[in-house]
């Protein structure tokens, strides 16, 4: 079955239209994807590594994915982590970081992308792999994280532009 994606203007509304995964998106055409961050008590990143049949594969990123049609951002944010990572985030515990406008040519086309905070003590043996999803997961501190972009293992500041601010407003190690 072929993913929908609700098609919003260049101001986020919806447009009444529908969009489908795969097809390149028309000058003009928005959809929503989130980008979920997980942070434990000690100001860790949850962070997950993409199956090798995935575009990106094996690099290491946050949770994340787009909205299919009817879905808001933060239905989005839980569901995304569920499937990829098999764990239910109470949505008590999100808050909405930051929201941005972005061309993404490797996620699609135009978008904009809801970035969720949640703050959630989460085992990584609870982790339920999703086999066409995500393969590993850790906890990694922000300093973990900026090596690992440096090396080129983690998804790199084309998707996560806003990566220094939310290590700022996340603080810890």
């Amino acid at each position: 079955m072929n993913e929908l994606w609700d098609i919003l203007d260049e101001n986020g509304n919806k447009t009444g239209r529908l969009h489908k995964r795969g097809k390149p998106m028309a000058d003009g055409d928005f959809h929503l994807v989130v980008h979920v961050w997980i942070v434990n008590s000690k100001g860790e990143f949850l962070i997950s590594k993409r199956t090798a049949n995935k575009n990106f594969p094996l690099m290491w990123e946050c949770t994340g994915g787009s909205a299919v049609a009817g879905d808001d951002s933060l239905t989005t944010a839980l569901k995304e982590v569920r499937e990829e990572l098999g764990i239910e985030l109470k949505h008590e515990n999100g808050e909405m970081f930051t929201s941005l406008k972005r061309y993404c040519g490797g996620c699609g086309g135009y978008d904009f992308v809801d970035v969720w905070v949640f703050r959630q003590d989460i085992s990584v043996d609870d982790i339920i792999f999703q086999p066409d999803e995500t393969c590993d997961a850790m906890w990694a501190s922000k300093h973990k994280i900026i090596k690992m972009i440096d090396e080129g293992s983690f998804m790199d500041n084309q998707f996560y532009t806003y990566i220094d601010k939310l290590f700022a407003y996340i603080g810890g190690q």
